[in-house]
């Protein structure tokens, strides 16, 4: 074979290799914090939106059956096996979570928390939703716009250990001078499980008998509470808001047990955090402090010195608008 044939063979050998590289798909694993919660599974959807667009992106869904850190880390601990390019985490656990991401990090895995954020030294950037500030505001507003002449309200969250509901009730207690009459009286916690965040809510409404709303920010909390508010006879009289799904909140809305809440889209959120997981995997973007990182239709995010972004402002639902977007999400 002359010279020239066999550099030819050679380089188009090459391309043929380069051209399989380049096409070879970039598996992100989007981590819940509970298989079987809508918040969750709208993301998914965001997240198959995403890899569709992308064009060369494997989504795994994946979570533990229950909220909690160990459930997470056995489910980490499979796909730092499965040797995929990504991973993006709605944390249960700050801290717990952090020696088995540092591992994934380690062997070459590019790792974010998005919604419910781990530790700077287990990811490589946050996503928040929304900005903590405005989440902490909007969800004792929501409850405060309904009591003009003021009254007793309680928290239901998620776990004790979720980082979100932490930072956002911290927020909230910040700005609480800002709406005198308003009382907080308790906090506790459902653990995102439908049937805890009942009982929950049961027990608020008879330890303080005149409390006048229950502020949720989550979403298996908020219905859980609005079926307990309807279930005690206290509809007009116990207002349930916070943080959840049109889809699942419809009814509660036209029933009068919730008179408004809040949420930003779980879709756009799935959407964005698979955006940034593959923009970093693939080398496109850096995770420095002061980067921007594109995602896509929803725009562009800047890295703050916490390695944090934020994805967009919640938006309120009430009577007016529910129908329009309960069969979306």
């Amino acid at each position: 074979m002359s010279i020239s044939r066999r550099l030819l063979t050679t380089a188009t050998a090459l391309a043929l290799m380069a051209g399989a590289a380049q096409a070879e798909t970039v598996r992100i694993a989007l981590v819940a914090k509970a298989l079987g919660i809508g918040f969750f599974e709208a993301a998914n959807k965001g997240a198959e939106e995403a890899a569709a667009e992308l064009g060369d992106v494997e989504i795994i869904y994946t979570g533990p059956t229950d909220t909690t850190a160990e459930g997470q880390i056995e489910v980490i601990n499979s796909l730092i096996a499965q040797r995929v390019d990504a991973i993006a985490v709605s944390a249960n656990d700050t801290d717990a979570l952090v020696p088995t991401l540092k591992r994934a990090m380690d062997r070459g895995i590019t790792v974010i928390s998005w919604d419910s954020g781990v530790a700077p030294e287990g990811r490589a950037m946050h996503l928040n939703p929304s900005s903590a500030p405005l989440i902490g505001n909007t969800i004792i507003k929501l409850a405060a716009d309904h009591l003009p002449d003021g009254g007793q309200v309680a928290v239901l969250s998620a776990t004790t250990t979720s980082t979100n509901q932490n930072i956002w009730i911290e927020e909230m207690t910040k700005v609480m001078g800002d709406y005198p009459g308003i009382e907080v009286v308790a906090t506790v916690y459902g653990d995102d499980l439908a049937d805890k965040s009942y009982r929950e809510a049961q027990g608020l409404m008879q330890s303080h008998p005149d409390l006048k709303a229950i502020i949720a920010p989550t979403s298996v909390g908020i219905v859980a509470a609005a079926q307990a508010v309807t279930d005690a006879g206290k509809v007009g009289e116990v207002n349930v808001t916070g943080l959840g799904l049109p889809s699942e909140m419809a009814g509660h809305v036209k029933s009068g047990a919730s008179e408004s809440f809040a949420i930003w889209n779980p879709i756009d959120l799935g959407y964005s955090a698979t955006m940034i997981a593959h923009a970093l995997a693939t080398e496109a973007a850096t995770a420095e402090p002061g980067a921007t990182i594109p995602i896509g239709r929803m725009g562009e995010v800047t890295l703050d010195e916490n390695g944090e972004a934020a994805m967009a402002d919640p938006f309120t639902y009430d009577a007016g608008n529910i129908d329009e977007f309960s069969s979306v999400f």
